[in-house]
């Protein structure tokens, strides 16, 4: 059981990971300290297809949690 749990940990990491890279970057460092142009960029909405992976992200960032503290229980 511990084993089949590690696994579906270890996917759900992978998942999560490849979400996260896949997610548009808000335009570098500058961006950050107010240098550069893009200051509206703050407040714009996600729509299509960046809502989808942003909800997955925080779903399945959920479901690490999850089963990261069920892993505590199991023997």
């Amino acid at each position: 059981m511990r084993t089949l749990v590690l696994l579906i940990l270890i996917l759900v990491s992978v998942a999560l990971m490849v979400l996260i890279l896949l997610q548009q970057r808000g335009g570098g460092a500058g961006s950050v300290f107010g240098a550069g142009g893009g200051g509206g960029e703050v407040y714009r909405t996600r729509r299509g297809m960046e809502k989808a992976l942003h909800y997955l992200t925080i779903g399945l960032a959920i479901i690490f949690s999850t089963v990261s503290v069920a892993l505590i229980f199991i023997k």
